[in-house]
This record gives C-alpha cells, structure tokens and sequence, in this order.
C-alpha cells in the first residue's frame, strides 16, 4: 500500500484532507504540532480524529515557535475578534505565524523519507482562508520543488508530491466534502481563543469562516460556543447550540 505524511491539526480542513488521503487509498501517517501555540486543544482534537479516522500512526512533534513570537498564536498578542469577513479577506491577519507551513511541511518531508513515503498532504485552502500567504498553490509548487531537489530521496529519484485537495474549495464545500466522507465534524476544532472548557468563542477569523461555511453548506455545525445572553448580557455554554428555539442568544 502507497504511504502518505498528512499534516493534522485537527480543524476542518486538515481532518477532511486526511478522510480524502485514506479514501485514495494511502496509509495514513498523521503529523501534528505542538508549536507552542495559545492551546493544547487543537492537539487533542488532532488525536481524536486520527483515531477515528484510522490513521496508522499519529506523531505529535513539539516545537517551539512562542520563542520567536510575532503572531497571536505564539505571543501575548490578542485574538482579533468580531472582524467582518471583507476584513477577514483583506491583508495578512496578526494570527498569521511566521513560516509555519514552510516548518511543517519541512517536517512532513523528513518523516515521509524515513517511512518510505512519497506523497504529502495538506489541507491549505486558496478561496475562503485568512490571507496567509503560505496557503497559495506558488508556495506549495516552490515547496514540491525544494522538497524534490533538497532531500536524498529526491535526488536518487523518489518524486516527492505536495497534495493540495482542497486549494480551491470554498469552506461550504470542503463541509460537504467531509460529511460526504463520514467525518464526524464534532472531533475537530477550529476557534483561535477557545475557554478553557474547549468551548469556541464564535467570534475569531477561524470561528466567522467556520460558520459562515456550516450555513453556506446548510449544515449545522456540532461543536459548542460560547454564546451572550440578551438577558443577562454574560457569557455562557449554549446548551442548544445553532438550535432555532434559542432566540435568547444574539449570534444566531
């Protein structure tokens, strides 16, 4: 069976690229991060989905990216919130961490030369994505490239092949496209600046698209928010999420 490195961050776009990665028929080699980003969240949601989708093996590699900083993922820089999608789709976000692709692609080609692999997958999308310029198809061909000229495989004649399945699918569609795989969508985690409880905050780049996606796609979307009462003006857990009946919470 032909084997393949997925980059797994356990968000929509990653969990749906490795339902297609198994789909084609590859053994799955899920790669994750723990780059010392706001949260281990994203970490554990990367190792649920790997388990249920069946991943033949799922690695966690830890670096740390907080030492340089720069973005608020890695830094005491706060989440933009309530941002319009215009301004969502204009300029390159402060939740942008620098050269991180480029990092965990270099990672992915490493492990996918010592497991024999030829094919790396990543879930980067060109359409409805945050304006970082390391989710572009140039970067990804410039990477291909690097990765085919760099490496000792490359050069003794092993094609390395940078998988994009879904760089120009709109959020809705790579929706579909999940659900159309049986991807359990409750696994995965998306928001930038969830509670300590996990629970989404709604109002992130990461959230907006999120949703905005679900209702393009006519789907209601399993994960829990945090969510303000009109009546008591406070944060708390909705205990129906994107239920019609709850008129009392002002996000839906």
């Amino acid at each position: 069976m032909k084997r393949a490195v997925v980059l797994l961050s356990g968000g929509i776009d990653s969990t749906t690229t490795l339902a297609i990665a198994i789909a084609e028929g590859y053994e799955v080699y899920a790669l994750s991060f723990d780059y010392g980003q706001r949260h281990e969240i994203e970490t554990e949601a990367a190792r649920r989905v790997a388990n249920s989708l069946g991943a033949k093996e799922h690695r966690v590699a830890n670096i740390d990216l907080h030492i340089f900083g720069g973005s608020a993922l890695t830094d005491d820089i706060e989440v933009p919130k309530q941002r319009s999608e215009t301004e969502i789709a204009h300029g390159i976000p402060i939740t942008y961490v620098p050269a991180r692709n480029t990092i965990f692609l270099a990672y992915a080609l490493a492990w996918a030369e010592v497991v024999g692999a030829s094919d790396i997958f990543i879930g980067v999308n060109a359409i409805d994505y945050s304006g970082y310029p390391d989710c572009r198809p140039e970067f990804i061909e410039a990477f291909e490239n690097l990765a085919n000229l760099g490496t000792k495989a490359g050069v003794e004649g092993r094609r390395f092949q940078i998988h994009t399945p879904l760089i120009k699918f709109s959020k809705a569609e790579i929706i579909r496209k999940a659900v159309e795989l049986g991807v359990d969508l409750s696994l995965t985690h998306s928001c930038y600046d969830p509670t300590p409880e996990g629970l989404a905050c709604g109002e992130c780049d990461s959230c907006v698209l999120r949703l905005k996606g679900f209702r393009e796609a006519g789907i209601k979307d399993p994960v829990r928010y945090v969510k303000k009462c009109n009546a008591c003006s406070e944060f708390s857990s909705c205990p129906t999420v994107n239920s019609a009946s709850s008129s009392s919470w002002c996000w839906f």
